[in-house]
């Protein structure tokens, strides 16, 4: 039961931005809604004068809005990338070649270090249990017993849960 709660907590943690973008995307279809409910009062205002053609203009020119209004949305999340990549660039700014190789492998340097200790453990487990005749049931509840599938679990939900 903690294992499965566990999962559920590491794959909402590495969900997290998500869930910001979608009280954003709340708000921003707030907007335009309001902003849709204010040219269907003034298309039927139109067409009560007996502008029909003015209609199918003003429905080109909300289509418009609509597409530059997605394409400023996606400037806006390029450049937060980019402007992400200049701080960095910024901070590596002098340093030598391998400075910035070395830092950038600090954070993969550090899992596969610890990945490759489970291993390890786990792989010595059950190389020693056979060796000695330990019972592959008991060995087995010894290897992957509870605390492990809590962090297996944990690992792999927030590595893999938003992809």
């Amino acid at each position: 039961m903690f294992t499965l709660l566990t999962t559920v907590v590491s794959f909402l943690a590495g969900n997290t931005p998500k869930f910001l973008e979608f009280f954003q995307q709340k708000s921003d279809q707030k907007h335009e809604v309001a902003l849709a409910q204010l040219q269907m009062t003034q298309q039927l205002e139109l067409q009560k004068a007996g502008f029909v053609a003015q209609k199918d203009l003003e429905e080109i020119k909300f289509n418009e809005l609509k597409i530059q209004t997605d394409s400023d949305n996606y400037k806006a999340k390029i450049s937060d990338v980019n402007s992400a990549r200049l701080n960095d660039t910024e901070t590596s700014k002098g340093a030598s070649t391998w400075v910035v190789n070395v830092r950038a492998l600090v954070r993969p340097a550090i899992t596969f270090g610890l990945f490759a200790i489970f291993l390890f453990v786990e792989l010595f487990g059950c190389w020693y249990a056979y060796y000695n005749g330990v019972d592959f049931k008991v060995a087995l509840d010894l290897l992957w017993d509870n605390e492990t599938q809590i962090v297996w679990a944990s690992i792999v939900g927030f590595y893999f849960g938003t992809r």
